[in-house]
């Protein structure tokens, strides 16, 4: 395991190649997910800086994970976002997983927007249609704050009771409303995958309380609130996990069906910035 000083001096660095390559780091965090890239298209970039650059930074094997850092504009304010993530099924730990986010912090974000892919398994969901998180499982067998505290970043025992706070799903709410755009909310379970689930199991996990089950989010989500910044977080419906008619499924059906939510979910994102 770790020291939390060896941990620590890895946060750090990765910080500071961040500040030395955008200066000012803003408030706002996005992260852009599987299939969401094309999110991407609605920042005016002023920067980028490969993940490779970035000292710690883990950089994602899997297709559509760019792997860049990017300092921009988006509905007029100013933003860095995480264009891909890395998951614990590539083999990295849940520490390395939440690196990026710790760095983040460490340089001043306090608002983190988290965008993902999932499998849903509500019957009202469907491909294509977007789920504000309103809660999630953690059901990876892993947690990131494993291991020493290190308590400049946050309490031993951070508290999850409201990891995803209700004002900023409030303002989601009125977003999508005054936009007409369809919002789903409800529970994100977490699982390490990469395999995709049998029809038992997403019996079992919809049983549990989750509404869509997906690979990654949930590490990042306890780290942020772990280090005080708020957290508001939208999963994608990409594939449709209902047990009696389950079909088989393709990482292009994934990538096409995320693709269709992208423009609604840019639309929200640059709708809903101006209010954080």
């Amino acid at each position: 395991m770790q020291s939390s000083s060896t941990y620590y001096e890895k946060v750090a660095a990765a910080a500071a190649a961040i500040a030395d390559s955008f200066g000012s780091v803003p408030d706002v965090g996005v992260i852009l997910g599987t299939g969401l890239d094309g999110l991407s298209k609605a920042i005016t970039v002023e920067k980028e800086l490969s993940y490779s650059d970035i000292p710690g930074f883990p950089e994602s094997t899997v297709q559509s994970h760019a792997g860049t850092l990017l300092l921009g504009t988006l509905a007029g304010r100013k933003i860095v976002a995480m264009q891909g993530r890395a998951h614990i099924y590539e083999g990295y730990s849940s520490k390395e997983v939440t690196l990026p986010i710790r760095a983040l912090a460490a340089c001043g974000i306090k608002t983190l927007i988290v965008s993902n892919a999932s499998g849903g398994m509500n019957p009202a969901f469907r491909s294509g249609d977007i789920m504000l998180i309103e809660d999630h499982i953690n059901l990876t067998g892993h947690n990131p704050l494993e291991g020493p505290n290190e308590d400049s970043w946050g309490p031993r025992f951070p508290d999850m009771s409201d990891p995803y706070p209700a004002d900023l799903r409030a303002k989601a709410r009125a977003v999508a409303t005054e936009l007409d755009i369809k919002l789903h909310e409800g529970v994100y379970i977490s699982v390490v995958g990469p395999n995709l689930e049998t029809r038992a199991e997403y019996r079992m996990l919809h049983k549990m309380g989750a509404d869509v089950v997906g690979m990654s989010t949930v590490p990042e989500v306890i780290v942020a609130n772990h280090m005080g910044v708020q957290v508001v977080a939208f999963s994608v419906i990409t594939d449709e996990c209902f047990p009696d008619t389950l079909q088989p499924i393709s990482i292009e059906d994934v990538l096409a069906a995320a693709a269709r939510a992208s423009d609604p979910l840019s639309k929200m994102l640059k709708a809903l910035l101006p209010r954080i």
